[in-house]
């Protein structure tokens, strides 16, 4: 089970917070994305708005299974190929599975007979008893189902070895495309079943999704709302039953009649998801049993026809769970599926009920209206057929409403849409969502207890403009819903990843900052409490919590609990009506004059180029900033030097010689001299690589050298930048924290977006998450040298022509859409889709001006 932690309990030396006949020639394909379906009603929220995005792509699946049927052969995933690797990754197991087609293990098998139902689905032993919980909501749910598992896809008609499901992911529909080889022991399905031999829906979804995620293993472990959510793209609302509210049931029934998704649990007081094993009982033990199992029962009914046919059902073998099984028949730490409410009359009072289903396929609740309850003979025969009573196996149960609350502590709700199911009303929801990260050393700043970090998780403004419209409110009100779900975390398990403990919190905006979508600073989080925030910080895949507020701008600031732990989310907003939803997001800009520009050309003696100079001439020349333009001091006559330009000539001309021009071996020889001085930097001094950069950025005549102008340009600079420097290492360790470097870029002047400081911080930190001195000084020199060639190389005409100076910087690009970028003299090419906004352009040439290798 997921561990919570409550934000107003949580202290910083609080515990630590816990993170599932012969075959024909195979053909080969892609995985591709698609989906389909008109939506419409109170679907219409969640679904109809990625549909003009995914009808783009529904071909692909088409066009493989029309290129498998006129070449007449079988398709085989090569993303997702029968073998072990698509099992496990956390061992190589020792036992030999062989993968069949449904054709090889059965007779006459079937897609699905009579109708996908929940009794479709027996749980083999992978622990992902929470997958098999949501599917078997789902069947309730005809309109959900087959948005999820497609129409005509069969083992007779047009049938090629090749499947497709649709699940939500992350605000997009993906197609997942699969070949129907499944893994089987002694010719028996080892993972999921249905309880007839020859259907095959449920273990073929349970393989696309297996497949979503990487291997099988994957999916051990996990929250019923997790697959819910992949399957219907609701939210999901987490209700502890010890706290529920007085009118739970109606909130329970309310679910059921407007289609959501319902699962529950009890708490087993280990802290684990439903289907994780205890410590030091591993993937390969548990497996290991359930084929023993299997050996037994094949012992017993070894007379049996092992191809199996339609009509004798699957061999059912309990699956070898660690979740402990209660006198009573529940199981702990084991989730079950909610598939139906009703009241029910016995002895002349109405009884409430709730209909549960283990999606093991039997063991099942053995008290009060349990299916062998001997006081069913007092229950009418009308009431009984209602309420579709049999005395069978199959898993699925009634109890009463008392009983639930009684034994059960958790139950999940995904809702359709974002309305309460406290109200009779339905609205009509506007949804945004932003995608986010957090990354280490620069936007993981963990929760409000760490106030040195929280200010640089990333930030999102949230306007509501209108209040909710409800008649019998006198308050003037927005309500939301607030979703933050972290992403990719089940599918990177094989690179050690776990659920991050993570919630939110949210700020108002003060009014004279309305409309600045500058990222607020760290006095702002220190002087300013939070309106609202998530209830708890929890690990699961998505904390959501509803919140009702006045109309104003506001700022939500999703973050893990503790910080330096990097990872992807998406952020999704819920209104009743119409908001504004967005990132904030520093423009990239310089808050000064841009530096100017030496033309060092030996015939022009080496003359000193204003940044205004072309805009100037076309002044009045008696105007005031003309008159007070000061005379050139640098070029070859010194008659105006003043008495320290002087001094720094003689000294430049002891290290330079009559050349008056230094090397970057010079260059370094120089700065090492000055800054050893400055025992408080403890830097080793510069390398010859950084050298390299500054004589970049200040070369303007393409000599590889600095002239005496470009070398007290450069002087001036690393002045400035060092008592910035100096500013932030506070500890005087000769470092400075890479979340502190945001404040100090800011300082010197530039302002930069979220991906760049991002980018800053993986080119620059090193494993500590620390700046030295020389780095420090590389990155201004980068950042200097992007404004530079922005500003003094580029330059956007009405046309929408972008064209550089001397060094032939020329791109063609719309005026609203980059398409290709071109360097003459190299091969360096970006290449822009049509579509991409202009700001995408910028960022990629201020990558490009950074010297960093991300360009695509």
């Amino acid at each position: 089970m997921p561990t919570v932690i409550s934000p107003t309990i949580a202290q910083r030396t609080g515990a630590e917070p816990r993170s599932p006949g012969p075959v024909p020639q195979p053909a080969q394909g892609k995985t591709t994305e698609s989906g389909g379906g008109h939506p419409s009603g109170i679907y219409s929220a969640i679904i109809s708005r990625n549909f003009p995005i995914i009808g783009v792509k529904e071909k692909t699946f088409e066009q493989l299974h029309k290129k498998c049927l006129e070449k007449k052969v079988l398709f085989l995933d090569p993303e997702f190929p029968p073998d072990e690797t698509s099992l496990f990754y956390s061992q190589k197991f020792p036992i030999q599975f062989v993968w069949k087609r449904p054709p090889e293990i059965c007779e006459n098998p079937r897609f699905i007979i009579g109708g996908a139902n929940r009794t479709d689905i027996c749980q083999g032993d992978l622990g992902d008893c929470w997958f098999l919980a949501a599917i078997a909501c789902l069947t309730l749910n005809e309109r959900l189902l087959f948005r999820v598992i497609p129409h005509d896809q069969s083992f007779t008609e047009n049938y090629a070895g090749i499947f497709h499901f649709q699940f939500w992911r992350y605000g997009d529909w993906v197609d997942v495309v699969i070949d129907d080889c499944l893994p089987t022991y002694n010719n028996q399905l080892v993972f999921t079943k249905s309880n007839h031999r020859n259907e095959f829906w449920s273990a073929l979804l349970e393989k696309a999704y297996a497949k979503l995620h990487g291997s099988y293993e994957a999916l051990k472990g996990g929250n019923t709302t997790e697959a819910m959510e992949d399957f219907t793209g609701g939210v999901t609302e987490f209700f502890e039953i010890k706290d529920a509210p007085r009118d739970m049931y109606k909130i329970m029934r309310k679910a059921i009649e407007r289609g959501s998704l319902m699962g529950c649990s009890i708490d087993d007081g280990t802290n684990m998801t439903y289907g994780t094993s205890p410590s030091g009982l591993n993937m390969g033990e548990l497996i290991a049993r359930m084929v023993r199992n299997m050996d037994n029962s094949l012992l017993r009914d070894s007379d049996l026809d092992p191809r199996g046919s339609e009509d004798r059902p699957t061999r059912t073998i309990v699956p070898v769970q660690y979740e402990t099984r209660m006198a009573c028949g529940l199981v702990k730490g084991h989730a079950y599926s909610v598939t139906g409410l009703e009241e029910a009359l016995f002895k002349g009072e109405k009884v409430k009920l709730v209909r549960l289903r283990n999606p093991w396929g039997q063991v099942e609740w053995n008290g009060s209206w349990s299916d062998g309850w001997k006081d069913w003979s007092f229950v009418d025969k009308d009431e009984k057929a209602r309420l579709q009573h049999q005395v069978t196996e199959d898993g699925e149960f009634w109890m009463s409403y008392e009983d639930f609350i009684y034994h059960f502590t958790k139950l999940e709700i995904c809702n359709l849409t974002a309305d309460a199911l406290e109200s009779d009303k339905l609205q009509t929801w506007t949804v945004s969502v932003n995608e986010g990260r957090w990354v280490r050393g620069c936007s993981a700043g963990g929760c409000r207890n760490f106030p040195d970090t929280f200010w640089t998780n990333p930030q999102y403004r949230l306007k509501l403009l209108e209040e909710d419209d409800d008649p019998d409110d006198s308050e003037v009100i927005c309500s939301f819903l607030v979703a933050l779900m972290q992403k990719n975390r089940r599918k990177d398990r094989k690179l050690g990843a776990n659920l991050f403990t993570i919630g939110f919190a949210i700020y108002e905006v003060p009014k004279e900052m309305h409309g600045n979508k500058q990222h607020l600073q760290k006095d702002f989080f220190l002087y300013n409490a939070s309106k609202a925030r998530s209830k708890t910080y929890i690990n699961m895949r998505e904390v959501s919590q509803r919140f009702r507020l006045p109309p104003s701008e506001y700022v939500i600031v999703p973050s893990t609990y503790e910080p330096h732990q990097e990872g992807e989310f998406i952020l999704r907003v819920f209104s009743e009506k119409r908001n504004l939803s967005e990132e904030v997001e520093n423009t990239i800009s310089v808050d000064r004059p841009v530096p100017i520009i030496f033309v060092s050309d030996r015939a022009n003696s080496n003359k000193e180029l204003g940044v205004d100079q072309e805009s100037e001439e076309g002044k009045d020349k008696t105007s005031p900033d003309k008159q007070e333009k000061s005379p050139q001091p640098w070029p070859g006559n010194t008659d105006y030097e003043s008495e320290e330009q002087q001094q720094f000539r003689s000294i430049f001309k002891q290290i330079a010689g009559d050349d008056m021009e230094i090397c970057a071996d010079e260059l370094k020889n120089v700065l090492n001299t000055v800054v050893n001085k400055h025992k408080d930097l403890k830097t080793q001094g510069f390398t010859l690589e950084s050298c390299r950069s500054m004589i970049a950025l200040m070369d303007t005549d393409g000599s590889g050298r600095l002239n005496l102008q470009e070398f007290h340009h450069l002087w001036k600079k690393i002045k400035t930048w060092q008592k910035i420097f100096k500013h932030y290492d506070t500890d005087q360790s000769g470092t400075i924290n890479s979340y502190e470097m945001r404040n100090a870029v800011n300082d010197a002047g530039f302002h930069l977006n979220s991906q760049l400081y991002d980018i800053i911080t993986m080119r620059y930190a090193d494993k500590r998450m620390n700046i030295d001195f020389d780095s420090f000084i590389c990155c201004f020199v980068r950042l200097e040298g992007m404004f530079m060639a922005t500003a003094h190389y580029v330059c956007l005409n009405q046309a929408g022509l972008i064209q550089g100076h001397a060094r032939s910087l020329r791109i063609s690009i719309s005026p609203s859409i980059a398409r290709v970028i071109y360097l003459k003299g190299s091969s360096s090419c970006i290449s822009m889709l049509p579509g991409t906004p202009l700001v995408v352009f910028r960022l990629h040439f201020a990558l490009y001006c950074l010297d960093l290798s991300c360009l695509a």
